[in-house]
């Protein structure tokens, strides 16, 4: 897999030295550059960069806005010490959320993630769905994998990705969330986040940020706009 270039906007220079140190020991990284304020930034973002490490509080611009300018960077990890934003960056096509203080056990976990997503990317293919059937083909690379949509756990948004969570392995599609759950097969999905749709038998239990499913007790945030579809529990 290619190098993934990316740019750390940090202003604080200790944690910002920290994220250098942390990203040159990793091979798949590139580090582009390492700045201090969105605007610094400006110049530096173009479409070969494909990761944005971005701090929350940022003293001209929010890392949270500046997502939202630059949608096109295909992914991003936020840093913070404000646990209480992550619900909100996930809104955004956001890959991880790492707390402060930084600790390499944890960038190295999301670094994982990261290759993971990339790799899938590059793999990835549309699906189609098997007339008359309740299962996906799925191409991956040169082989075409069939999945049975009773064994998805949920479905996880990738900006135009998809990723296909089952309880052997994720499956990354070339397609949107929202344009997966227009299909009939996918009618016993309900979409809780921007990020996230999950079959309705599967929910267990909700509260008012999260819902919890029924494998492994894997919980998922639910998105402000989401909430009414809810409503059936």
């Amino acid at each position: 897999m290619k190098k993934i270039r990316c740019i750390i906007v940090e202003d604080q220079e200790i944690d910002r030295l920290m994220l250098q140190h942390l990203v040159k020991q990793q091979d798949i990284l590139e580090l582009v550059a390492a700045v201090d304020s969105a605007e610094n930034a400006k110049a530096l973002i173009n479409d070969t960069v494909d990761l944005l490490f971005l701090d929350i509080d940022l003293p001209d611009c929010s890392g949270i806005e500046m997502r939202k300018m630059y949608q096109h960077v295909p992914a991003c990890i936020f840093i913070s010490s404000h646990p209480e934003y992550a619900v909100e960056t996930f809104e955004l096509d956001t890959l991880d959320f790492i707390s402060k203080p930084l600790k390499k056990e944890r960038f190295d976990y999301s670094v994982n993630k990261l290759a993971d997503f990339f790799s899938m990317k590059e793999k990835s293919e549309y699906f189609d769905i098997l007339t008359g059937s309740q299962f996906l083909n799925i191409k991956e690379g040169h082989e075409t994998v069939q999945i049975k949509i009773s064994d998805i756990i949920y479905l996880e948004a990738l900006k135009d990705y998809t990723r296909l969570i089952t309880a052997q392995k994720k499956h990354c599609v070339l397609s949107s969330i929202g344009q997966i759950l227009k299909d009939r097969h996918f009618s016993t999905f309900v979409r809780i986040h921007k990020s996230y749709a999950v079959p309705k038998h599967l929910i267990t239990r909700k509260n008012s940020y999260e819902v919890m499913i029924s494998h492994n007790n894997i919980s998922l945030p639910i998105g402000r706009a989401f909430k009414e579809n809810l409503n059936f529990f």
